[in-house]
């Protein structure tokens, strides 16, 4: 049981460091190889913990976002390796009003480093997206 909340303190971290763009702080949650897989909703592959925050703090500079995790499906599958999937919703606000809200899941796999959880693998889905642009007045 002690495995299962390390995994969910990880997961609730990366989403706290997101939305406050503590990127020092989010490089910690992933292994240094890391695959961030966002293809099935509009994104690309990256593979590697810097060379996804080198593109992900730029991107959100800019953007308010708010991530929400829920109802984790989280299995052990030896001392060192877990896999989970999370229902997710996430809010964006670009500075121009535009809004985006999704819904979906994330499928991880992650990996105990020298003790630690670590996000190992992430596959981002998404169920449904709403966008609402500004009104011009």
């Amino acid at each position: 049981m002690e495995d299962l909340e390390h995994l969910r303190q990880l997961k609730a971290r990366y989403f706290r460091t997101m939305d406050t763009k503590d990127w020092a702080g989010m490089r910690t949650v992933f292994a240094d190889d890391v695959v961030m897989d966002t293809s099935s909703s509009g994104g690309g592959i990256i593979t590697g913990a810097d060379a996804f925050l080198e593109f992900l703090a730029p991107t959100l500079a800019d953007v308010v976002t708010v991530h929400h995790g829920h109802m984790p499906e989280l299995e052990l599958l030896s001392p060192h390796e877990a896999r989970g999937i999370w229902a997710m919703q996430d809010t964006l606000v670009w500075p121009d009003g535009t809004r985006m809200v999704g819904y979906g899941h994330y499928h991880e796999t992650y990996q105990k480093i020298d003790g630690d959880w670590k996000i190992k693998s992430s596959v981002l889905t998404r169920l449904h997206v709403d966008f609402t642009s500004p009104v011009a007045t």
